[in-house]
């Protein structure tokens, strides 16, 4: 037991004992807020909702949960939504409305909806019951709030079976949400509940460590710091951001925080988009689970107006109608992958292309090399040299132009020799961009903001790869050292840079950029990390030094013509 106002619990995880920081939650109000307890059942609109319905988990703490089912139905599959946010529509996020209002139209979603949750409004209509428990900690629900995990995946499988004891059910149990609803979805179907039979984890990190707060080895406490800050229950919050701080390397606490793919073994449908952060943890999810009944949609908008956009919702429906109603409708004809493949002139080129594996198995990788003159080379580069950049505010770029219309979709790798003057460390900022024939930037539009390009982050000092996890074309740190550097000592870095789909024109040019500082103006989520730049960053070309850029090409299905560049 812990004492009251007591901010640390020592906990197990595998062979380490970890001290784990909690925090109290902030007084009045804030980010969420939660719905008073008002236990009652009512009818509207031909549903019925049984609200604060208490569940006990098996280590006796009580959850509470909304019930949303077709008023005297039986024989109903259930679709959850686990997360801490609130449970009731109009006690979500602070400003949820204008949250959803980014590219959603008012209305869109009814009164019973959960923040990034299926509408019960659409699903109890169509034969299913949604259920929006508060996970433990959040709202009225006891215990303390917690960072995805193994924990919670636990009390989430206890809650799944516990739905699936209902008098009304069938038995079979799904998932589905956005975000952190998402991701607690990988931790829930590892601990492989009997009655859990699919699940729909819709744009989610299945890595906290590598994903959501210390990408490439930077500590990102802004965005996190945001979501802590709002949460509301009647217990502490787990302090991820502190442990952070106390625990910046790779350890038990967490690894316990990396999904464990290999027992994932239930049919997923799963989706990304290109340009959120959430796009790495969800297509590592779909290459590394077990399941052999897996589909990945990729595309190119932002995760609200893409989860409730009409076409989604019944294809959704599809999936979850064949695996929780056990309807032999065609499901299994989906595309296993269907990717947006964008155009430079920031319209749809071809929308969800069935594929069969990603990255495509027809990929040509490429090497770019790096020049001094800011170019980018596809011969490599004789002559050493090397450019500088102030390294708090300064960037370097190096581009090249293409002859011939050319798709680059896949996983990119930036392969630099990288010095620091003036610090030990060096955090890489990288964004691969189009330019038109002109020379002029030409972004992606996401919520109607600029999207300053295909991202990749990197701390020097955490350079080492996986070697289980790496692969040519994708590089995985351990994370479990730094290396810090000496005066005038030159390292070679190879850093991930997420995937992305898009097309580029004959005469376009794709852009490199190179900088010490996040690029990114008029974005809602507060990004901030904690940086160690200083001095000047120095990249080094050409001979010994091989800096390039490896780019996937993707030719046509039908042809393997080579694609040249200038």
């Amino acid at each position: 037991m812990k004492a009251e106002g007591e901010l640390t619990t020592v906990q197990r995880f595998g062979d380490e004992e970890i001290t784990v920081r909690f925090r109290q939650p902030l007084e009045g109000p804030g980010m969420l807020y939660f719905a008073p307890f008002e236990p009652g059942t009512r009818v509207e609109n031909g549903i019925r909702i049984d609200q604060d319905v208490p569940v006990k988990l098996r280590d006796d703490t009580v959850i509470y949960t909304d019930v949303y089912r077709p008023a005297e139905a039986t024989n109903l599959p259930a679709i959850v939504a686990w997360s801490p946010y609130g449970k009731r529509h109009g006690f979500a996020p602070k400003g949820a409305q204008a949250f959803l209002a980014l590219g959603v139209p008012p209305g869109t979603a009814s009164p019973m909806a959960k923040f990034e949750g299926p509408d019960p409004a659409y699903w109890c209509h169509h034969g299913y019951a949604v259920l929006n428990p508060d996970a433990r900690g959040a709202g009225n629900s006891q215990g303390d709030v917690l960072c995805v995990g193994t924990q919670d995946g636990k009390d989430a499988c206890d809650f799944i079976e516990w739905v699936a004891a209902q008098d009304w059910s069938n038995g079979k149990v799904g998932m589905a949400g956005n975000s952190w609803l998402a991701m607690v979805q990988w931790y829930t179907a590892a601990e492989k509940p009997p009655h859990l039979t699919c699940i729909a984890p819709w744009e989610g990190c299945s890595d906290v460590y590598r994903e959501f707060i210390c990408t490439g080895g930077i500590p990102e406490p802004g965005f996190n710091e945001f979501l802590l800050s709002g949460f509301r229950g009647t217990g502490r919050v787990e302090d991820y951001v502190a442990m952070l701080r106390e625990h910046p390397l790779m350890n038990g606490y967490w690894e316990d925080k990396v999904a464990r793919f290999a027992d994932i073994e239930i049919p997923a449908y799963i989706t990304a988009g290109w340009s959120h952060f959430h796009l790495r943890g969800s297509i590592e999810a779909f290459r590394r689970i077990a399941s052999p009944r897996k589909w990945l949609r990729v595309h190119r908008d932002f995760e609200w107006p893409d989860a409730v956009m009409p076409e989604h919702l019944e294809d959704l429906r599809r999936f979850f109608d064949r695996y929780l109603k056990d309807i032999h409708n065609g499901w299994e004809m989906t595309p296993r992958v269907r990717i947006d493949v964008m155009d430079a002139r920031d319209i749809d080129y071809q929308v969800e292309r069935p594929e069969s594996e990603f990255p495509l198995a027809r990929t040509q990788y490429r090497k770019l090399y790096l020049d001094s003159g800011g170019r980018l080379s596809p011969e490599p580069v004789p002559a050493e040299t090397s450019v500088s950049y102030e390294a708090a505010e300064g960037d370097v770029t190096f581009s090249i132009t293409f002859d011939t219309e050319t798709e680059i979709s896949g996983y990119l790798k930036l392969h630099l020799w990288a010095e620091a003057q003036g610090s030990d460390d060096m955090d890489l900022f990288i964004a691969i961009q189009k330019l038109d024939q002109n020379g002029n930037f030409v972004p992606t539009l996401v919520l109607n903001e600029p999207y300053p390009g295909t991202p990749g982050l990197m701390r020097v000092s955490h350079r080492e790869l996986d070697e289980k996890l790496s692969t040519p074309d994708h590089p995985a740190h351990a994370h479990r050292r730094e290396e810090l550097l000496n005066p005038g000592e030159i390292v070679p870095v190879d850093i991930e840079i997420y995937p992305t789909s898009r097309i580029w024109h004959a005469g376009e040019q794709l852009r490199v950029m190179v900088s010490g500082h996040y690029v990114r103006e008029g974005w809602f989520e507060p990004f901030g990390w904690d940086l160690r730049n200083r001095g000047s960053h120095v990249i080094h070309m050409g001979g010994r030094h091989d800096s390039h850029l490896l780019v996937p090409v993707v030719p046509p299905k039908l042809s393997s013509d080579g694609y040249s560049f200038r």
